[in-house]
């Protein structure tokens, strides 16, 4: 499934360097990569990493890898490729996942291209990666958790770990966005594994 694309989706949930870090790491590893950006995911981007359009965050991941690997798609299209079950994909990652986009895709509303290739995700039985940041959890944002878990999704929270003695900020992003990239099988050095040292 190397060539067909994962679709990428951010939302308005922190966690932007999460989104704009896997976005480097999918073209680096040369998978296509479809990609829907919500207008809150837009706003979060210029305030987390100061990237204020699809054009910055183009230039931040790449010029000619971004030619090369991603297709946008505007989210209010409904009728582009990742809408429909018939246009392949590997399956499919929100990160960073709001907690409305949760809530919408666990009870199926598709009012939008992120929700509805959400929605597609599931019922074509592909992965899908939920990476939400919140916290702390309320009793409505855990239910939604299980409710899309039981049908088939993938709830990644965006908490890295410490075993591997972070140092730095990338660190920490790299952590996480390791975890996503494993689920989709793509090769990846951005985190040591368990029982793995500097150096080895």
């Amino acid at each position: 499934m190397t060539g067909v694309p994962i679709v990428v989706a951010i939302t308005g949930a922190s966690g932007a360097p999460y989104a704009v870090r896997l976005l480097e790491a999918l073209v680096a590893a040369e998978r296509p990569v479809q990609l829907v950006l919500s207008s809150h995911g837009l706003r979060l981007l210029q305030t987390e990493c100061d990237i204020g359009s699809i054009d910055a965050l183009r230039a931040r991941v790449g010029d000619a890898a971004w030619d090369r690997w991603i297709t946008t798609f505007e989210d209010g299209d409904r009728g582009a490729a990742p809408a429909s079950g018939s246009a392949l994909s590997a399956g499919m990652v929100i990160c960073p996942c709001s907690m409305g986009t949760l809530s919408a895709i666990a009870v199926g509303a598709s009012r939008s291209l992120v929700e509805r290739a959400a929605d597609v995700t599931l019922k074509e039985r592909r992965p899908l990666i939920l990476v939400p940041r919140e916290t702390p959890l309320s009793a409505i944002h855990l239910e939604n958790m299980l409710r899309v878990t039981r049908a088939g999704a993938i709830v990644m929270p965006a908490a890295p770990g410490f075993y591997h003695r972070p140092r730095t900020i990338d660190d920490l992003v790299n952590f996480v966005v390791a975890r996503v990239l494993d689920h989709f099988g793509v090769p990846q050095q951005l985190a040591p594994r368990w029982g793995q040292h500097d150096g080895e």
